[in-house]
C-alpha cells in the first residue's frame, strides 16, 4: 500500500494521498488494491472524522494504467462473462468498482482535492467522495468512450445523482474534456478553488470538530436517499435521530453552544 498510498492522520483529519508520481497516480492494479485496503482501513477508525484524498504530483488520477489498454488489445485480457461472475461486495461491486464505493461507503465524509487531470477512473474516483472540491484548470472526463468502452467504476451510479439525466448522456457519449469550471456549472465539482488539496483539509477539519456521531448519521441518511424509497428514508431519519437525542455527543453539542465553548466530542 505505501508504494501507492500514503495515509496521515491528524486531529481526526485523514490525509489520504495518491503517490504514484511517475505515472500520474494512474489506476493499476496495485492502485486498486491500495484505494480498497486503505478505504477499507479507514472504515473502523474511530478516531478519524473526515477524510481528503488526493494526488501526489502533476495530477489527481490520470485514470486506468496504459498497460491494461494494451492487453485488451493484444487479447491478454477479455471481458465475457468474467466481468459478471466476479466477486462482489455486499454492496454489489466488483474490485473495480470498490476501489471507488469505499470511500462513499466510508462512515466519515470524504472530500476529493482534484488538480492537473481526473480522466475516466481517475474521474470516477472523485465521484466517490461527498464532496469535490477542484482548480479552475483541472481536466475532467468520462473518458471511456475514446477506447471503446463505458464507465464501469460505479460511474453510472454516482452520475445520475449528480447531474442531468442529459448531460450523463453526452459527457458519455463524447468523453469530452471539461474544466474545473465547468465542472462546478454541471453540478460535478463542490467548489473551485486556487488550492484544493488546503482547503479541503480546512473543511476537513472544521467537520472533524462537529459531533462525529450526527456527521455520520447524516452521511448514513445521504447515502440511502440516492436509492431509498420515501417511506423508508422518512423512518430512517426518525431512526437516526432517535438515537442521537440525549446521547452523549448530543448533549456535548447543545451544551458546549450554551457555554460557549469549544465542544470536546467523544470518537
Amino acid at each position: 500500500m505505501d508504494e501507492r498510498i500514503t495515509v496521515e492522520v491528524s486531529n481526526g483529519v485523514a490525509d489520504v494521498r495518491m503517490v504514484r508520481v511517475d505515472k500520474m497516480n494512474a489506476l493499476d492494479d496495485a492502485m486498486f488494491q491500495a484505494l480498497i485496503d486503505t478505504g477499507e482501513a479507514l472504515k473502523s477508525r474511530a478516531d478519524v472524522r473526515a477524510v481528503v484524498l488526493s494526488g501526489e504530483g502533476r495530477a489527481f488520477c490520470a485514470g486506468l494504467d496504459m498497460g491494461n489498454f494494451a492487453k485488451m488489445a493484444s487479447g491478454e485480457r477479455r471481458g465475457g462473462d468474467s466481468l459478471v461472475k466476479t466477486e462482489r461486495t455486499p454492496g454489489g461491486s466488483n474490485r473495480a468498482q470498490h476501489a471507488v464505493m469505499v470511500w462513499r461507503e466510508l462512515p466519515q465524509p470524504v472530500i476529493a482535492a482534484v488538480h492537473g487531470v481526473a480522466f475516466g477512473g481517475g474521474f470516477q474516483l472523485a465521484l466517490g467522495a461527498d464532496l469535490r472540491f477542484v482548480t479552475a484548470d483541472a481536466r475532467m472526463a468520462v473518458l471511456e468512450i475514446k477506447w471503446g468502452l463505458i464507465p464501469d467504476m460505479a460511474g453510472m451510479v454516482i452520475l445520475k445523482g449528480l447531474v442531468r439525466d442529459d448531460v450523463a448522456r453526452e459527457l458519455t457519449y463524447t468523453g469530452r474534456i471539461f474544466n474545473g469550471e465547468e465542472a462546478l456549472k454541471l453540478g460535478l465539482a463542490t467548489r473551485v478553488c486556487a488550492d484544493p488539496r488546503a482547503e479541503a483539509l480546512a473543511l476537513a477539519a472544521e467537520i472533524a470538530g462537529k459531533s462525529p456521531s450526527a456527521i455520520r448519521a447524516g452521511k448514513r441518511l445521504l447515502n440511502m436517499v440516492e436509492d431509498g424509497d420515501q417511506h423508508a428514508i422518512l423512518k430512517a431519519e426518525s431512526v437516526e435521530q432517535g438515537a442521537l437525542i440525549g446521547s452523549p455527543n448530543q448533549i456535548e453539542a447543545v451544551m458546549s453552544n450554551l457555554e460557549k465553548r469549544t465542544a470536546v466530542y467523544a470518537d
